[in-house]
C-alpha cells in the first residue's frame, strides 16, 4: 500500500485553472492553465488571451508511448509515482480491441450487473449471433444485432430497456450516423457527443470505451467514483473531490491522464485488499470461546 502525504495534498492557488509540472513548496501546490495563458493588463488596457494547441499523443498501444507516459507521469508527479512503483505497468493496452460497435454492444449489456451475470447474459447473446463466413469478419454487427428481436434478448435476460438500447446503437451504425472509421477520427470532446445520443451510452461508458477500446492516452473519467476516491486518497484530500476539481487535481498528469486514472483504480483495489486483510488478521487473533 502506498503511503500518501497530507503536506503534499494539491490546493488550487487563487488563480485556479490547471495544475502545473514544476514542484512547489510542501502543502502548496499551485495550478496553472496549460491551454489558456492570459497577461495581466495595464489600467484601462485590455485582456490579451492567447490559447495554445496541446496535440494529443498517439494511442497508448503504440509502440513505445506507454514507456513515455509512465516517464512523464514519475516526474510530474512524486506522489503517483510511488503508486506506479508499487503496482506495475498497465495490462489493458496489451489486449486485443474489439471493434468500436462490438465494443459499445458489450458495455451497453454489462451496464449496472455483477460481472457473472454480465458474463452469462453476453455469453448467451454471443451464441445468438450466427457466425460469420468470413473468419476476419466482425461476428457481432449492426446487421447481426437488428436482426434479434427485443424478445429474442428477452430470452437470454437482456430488459428491454438494454434491448431499445442496442437496437438504437446498430440502428445508428447502419444507417452511417456512426461508423468504425468515423469512431476512431472523432477527438474526445467529438466523441461524447456523439455516442451519449445513443440511448443508454452516458458520460461514463464513453470515458471507459475511449481509454480501453481505442487506447486514448488524455482521458479523465473525472464522475468515476474509483478514480475520485483514488485522487483522495492519493493526496490526502479531507474530503471526495467533485467531479469540476478533478480536471485542476490532475491537470499535471496530462497528456496521460488516462494512465493516472488506470493507477487510482489499483491504489483503491490495493487499499481494499489491504484492509480486507487486516481484518482478517484480527480476526484471526481473537480468542476462542470456551
Amino acid at each position: 500500500m502506498v503511503k500518501t502525504r497530507a503536506a503534499a495534498t494539491p490546493r488550487p492557488s487563487g488563480g485556479g485553472g490547471g495544475a502545473g509540472a514544476a514542484d512547489t513548496p510542501a502543502g502548496k501546490i499551485s495550478f496553472r492553465s496549460r491551454k489558456i495563458v492570459k497577461s495581466t493588463p495595464a489600467k484601462g488596457k485590455s485582456v490579451a488571451t492567447t490559447t495554445t494547441a496541446v496535440l494529443s499523443p498517439p494511442p497508448l498501444s503504440s509502440p513505445g508511448e506507454l514507456a513515455a507516459a509512465l516517464s512523464h507521469l514519475r516526474t510530474a508527479d512524486p506522489l503517483l509515482s510511488e503508486v506506479i512503483s508499487s503496482t506495475g505497468a498497465p495490462a489493458f493496452i496489451s489486449s486485443p480491441s474489439r471493434p468500436a460497435f462490438h465494443s459499445l454492444a458489450h458495455s451497453i449489456l454489462h451496464q449496472q450487473l455483477a460481472p457473472s451475470a454480465a458474463a452469462a447474459i453476453y455469453a448467451r447473446f454471443l451464441a445468438l449471433i450466427p457466425a460469420a463466413a468470413d473468419p476476419d469478419a466482425a461476428v457481432v454487427n449492426p446487421a447481426a444485432v437488428l436482426a434479434l428481436s427485443a424478445a429474442d434478448l428477452r430470452a437470454i435476460g437482456v430488459s428491454a430497456r438494454k434491448a431499445a438500447y442496442l437496437h438504437d446503437l446498430a440502428g445508428r451504425f447502419a444507417a452511417g450516423e456512426l461508423s468504425e472509421s468515423a469512431v476512431a477520427a472523432m477527438d474526445e470532446a467529438a466523441l461524447l457527443a456523439e455516442l451519449t445520443k445513443v440511448k443508454g451510452v452516458g458520460e461514463w461508458t464513453v470515458h471507459m470505451f475511449m481509454i480501453f477500446s481505442l487506447h486514448r492516452p488524455d482521458v479523465l473519467p473525472s464522475g468515476d467514483l474509483g478514480v475520485r476516491k483514488g485522487v483522495q486518497e492519493l493526496y490526502g484530500l479531507p474530503a471526495l473531490p467533485k467531479p469540476e476539481e478533478m480536471a485542476a487535481l490532475c491537470e499535471r498528469w496530462r497528456p496521460y491522464r488516462s494512465v493516472g486514472a488506470w493507477y487510482m483504480w489499483r491504489l483503491m483495489e490495493s487499499k481494499g485488499a489491504a484492509a480486507k486483510k487486516a481484518k482478517s488478521n484480527a480476526i484471526a487473533t481473537l480468542p476462542s470461546s470456551c
